[in-house]
Order: C-alpha cells, then structure tokens, then sequence
C-alpha cells in the first residue's frame, strides 16, 4: 500500500462530504425554498384580506376555552405568524393560560412542518429525516403528513392541559396569584 492512498482517500471523502451537501442545499433552492416562499405569501396575503383585527379577535375567542386555546389557538398562530413570532398570540391569553400555550406552541412546531412548511423552515430536517425512511419503505407520504399534523393536535391539547393544571398547583403552592 502506498503511502498517500490512505490521505488520497481522505481528502476525496472529504470534498465528497461537501459535495453531498452541495446536492441537498441545490435540491432544496429547487424543491422547498420557492413552496416557503409561496406559502408565506399566500399566508401574509390571507392576513391582510381577512384583516389583523379579525385574526386578533378569533384568537381571543379560541383563548377561552381549553380545547381550542391547546389546538386552534397555536394552530392559528404557527400558520400566520410562524415561528418564533407565533409565540406572541399569547398576549391574548390570561397569565395563567400563558405558560400551557407556549408548551402547546411549541410542542406544535414539529407536526405542522408536514402539511405547513413555512410555520417553522427549521424542523424540516427533522421532518425529512422521517420522510426519508418512509419513502425509502416505499410508504405514502401524504398519510405520514397528515399523520403528523392530526397526532401533533392531540399531543398539543394533552400538554396544554397537563401544563396549565402544572401551573395552577405551583403557583397555589407558593402563594402567587396568576390572573
């Protein structure tokens, strides 16, 4: 064995690594970028048709009840705002309904990426990594998304829930009033 064969191999995986990356980042300029952008659009357009004081006044109607202050609630706020700004449709919410939203929000940001890419652009490595091994099963993509999108509702109202009782009873047990 000659000497440089172990660094020629090294330094070919090496550009090689780079080289796959160059692939993935080209398939996604291709493929995903132009539907984010789109997606944000339409969503941003939707916004200004329907009207921000309507959307503030839906969210302050689904803030009232738990089922949909855990489910439509964060639903809502990842498709219009998407994160990390839908974080804020918390304003609408009592003190002691704030800590379970964030929770539900934030639980919500995987699942939604399967039928909404634009809500969060970020988990879409997550999500693909998944996608990959379905497709590579040869499995229906579509009923994974939707899969995703109606499990990750469920999810979300369970911690909304879990989250806020876990609120009430410390704060009853240090003596703090939330409102």
């Amino acid at each position: 064995m000659h000497v440089l064969t172990p660094i020629t191999a090294a330094a070919s995986w090496f550009i090689g690594l780079f080289q796959a990356g160059g692939k993935v980042f080209v398939a996604y300029v291709t493929g995903i970028i132009p539907t984010l952008v789109v997606l944000l659009t339409a969503f941003y357009a939707l916004t200004a048709l329907v009207g921000e004081d309507r959307i503030h006044n839906f969210a302050r109607f689904a803030g009232r009840y738990a089922v949909t202050r855990y489910t439509l609630l964060p639903l809502l706020s990842l498709l219009f705002l998407t994160n990390p700004m839908a974080y804020t449709f918390g304003v609408f919410l009592e003190e002691k309904h704030k800590p379970a939203f964030y929770d539900s929000a934030v639980s919500y940001c995987h699942p939604i990426t399967a039928l909404f890419p634009n809500a969060n652009a970020g988990e879409l490595f997550v999500y693909y990594g998944a996608l990959a091994g379905i497709q590579k099963l040869h499995l229906p993509v579509g009923e994974l998304a939707v899969r995703y999108f109606l499990v990750g509702l469920v999810v979300i109202l369970i911690r909304g829930v879990v989250t806020e009782r876990i609120t009430l009873f410390l704060a009853r047990r240090q003596g703090i009033e939330l409102g």
